[in-house]
């Protein structure tokens, strides 16, 4: 690995979506943005839902929409595992409204709070999707 890049691995449920060595990644942190350089400190986070920014040339690129998950920083490497992950350009736009209207019809009828906490969950992964799609 170069001196001057980062590995970055992206990996959700269904596949390994990337595994390649960058200039940088930007990933949405639950408590912000956060970029990834080479030497970058040892660190974890929570993810919230938004899009993961790869960067090469000091351009953007991919743009990956992520639901939440978490990610693991090391000076070599930043790793994401995601709960949800789609390409940007990917997002269908009709399935996220239509995941956004049967989550909020769910939430009425949540029978606790944990269900209901995950149905919020749902809900606000299906509106960030559905902010990110509209560029």
């Amino acid at each position: 690995m170069a001196e001057d890049r980062v590995e970055f691995e992206l990996v959700s449920p269904e596949r390994l979506l990337l595994s390649e060595e960058v200039e940088m990644v930007v990933v949405p942190g639950t408590e912000g943005d956060f970029g990834v350089l080479p030497r970058h400190t040892p660190m974890i986070s929570t993810l919230r839902p938004g899009v993961i920014r790869v960067y090469e040339k000091d351009a953007v690129k991919e743009s990956i929409f992520v639901a939440g998950g978490f990610a693991e920083v090391t000076p070599e490497r930043c790793t994401v595992l995601a709960d949800h992950a789609v390409p940007v350009a990917e997002i269908d736009r009709a399935a996220a409204e239509q995941q956004l209207k049967d989550a909020r019809e769910d939430l009425s009828e949540a029978k606790d709070e944990a269900e209901r906490k995950a149905v919020e969950k749902t809900i606000a992964a299906a509106e960030a999707m559905l902010q990110v799609s509209q560029g």
